[in-house]
């Protein structure tokens, strides 16, 4: 048998049988006696038995009716809890993050801005992973991931992508005596010791070619993978790089006055792409529009950081 039975009549037996009687429970609901007691009639014609006996002016409850209300308070106590969680929602309080980005974001930026956003949100949950940028975007495109962050690629249709021009700079030890100059170009850097990124990094390319180009010899003495750990060694006077804005702005900010490093704009110029991704084919939660909101307008204060 299938029942039909509403949040009204639940509310309106519950309180009858905490209360005992209709015009106690009428006054407490703020409805009049006859509606309460139409609505306990309706109730035990959709259920299909009595909860009471009707003694003169008295409901008197039985055996039914007590097992009843266990499921009926079970059942409103649910549906507030329900009331509640979506509020939250609705508030930004409540829910779940899942976060992919690429070694660099995932070292500084990312962790802070996550700590800015989720100040004020005790009770939302975040995941978040660190893989190369080939598996972040793969992971954003297979729509396993609300938000990610990584070096851009071609534009693919089950990605949105805000994409973020990020000007390279160089890193110079501070005790250097090019800590002053205004600007680094390449022909600066002839004759000293470069940290490189490895080819598969869309940066290290880049560099070799602005050499080439300007005809200058590179060299080289260091090969990383990624350009944090390069930056160590800058700090350590042991050779000089060329990095992206997000990389420097983040050592600096991670590090401050600690950093031992100054960064200039480069000449040649060259950009690092970055992108803000999220899934095409999936609706975005309140809460990761919210935070896409606020790593766009920190990504466009690295794209505009001059060292």
């Amino acid at each position: 048998m299938r029942t039909n039975l509403s949040i009204r009549q639940l509310q309106t037996f519950a309180e009858v049988m905490r209360v005992g009687s209709i015009s106690e429970a009428a006054r407490s609901l703020g409805r009049t006696q006859p509606a309460v007691s139409s609505t306990i009639s309706g109730l035990e014609r959709e259920i299909g038995f009595a909860l009471f006996e009707r003694e003169k002016k008295r409901l008197v409850p039985k055996p039914e009716a007590h097992y009843f209300l266990e499921e009926a308070e079970a059942v409103l106590k649910r549906l507030t809890k329900a009331g509640r969680t979506i509020q939250q929602v609705a508030n930004l309080e409540k829910g779940t993050l899942r976060i992919a980005c690429n070694p660099t974001a995932s070292s500084y930026f990312m962790p802070h801005a996550l700590a800015e956003f989720l100040a004020d949100k005790p009770n939302v949950k975040v995941s978040l992973m660190m893989r190369s940028s080939a598996v972040v975007t793969d992971w954003i495109a297979s729509q396993q991931y609300d938000i990610g962050v990584g070096e851009s690629s071609e534009e693919r249709s089950t990605i949105n992508a805000r994409r973020f021009a990020l000007p390279c700079l160089c890193a110079i030890p501070e005790t250097s005596d090019l800590a002053d100059k205004p600007v680094i170009t390449s022909r600066d850097l002839a004759n000293r010791p470069l940290a490189l990124i490895h080819q598969k990094n869309v940066l290290g390319p880049k560099v070799r070619r602005a050499f080439e180009e300007a005809d200058v010899p590179l060299t080289h003495r260091f090969e990383f993978e990624s350009v944090l750990p390069a930056l160590r060694l800058v700090s350590e006077g042991m050779c000089y790089l060329i990095c992206d804005s997000f990389s420097a702005l983040s050592h600096q900010r991670g590090y401050k006055e600690y950093s031992g490093i100054v960064f200039r704009p480069f000449e040649p110029a060259i950009h690092l792409e970055l992108s803000l991704m999220s899934p095409a084919h999936r609706p975005m939660s309140k809460l990761a529009e919210e935070l896409v909101d606020l790593l766009a307008r920190k990504l466009e204060a690295y794209a505009s950081y001059k060292g």
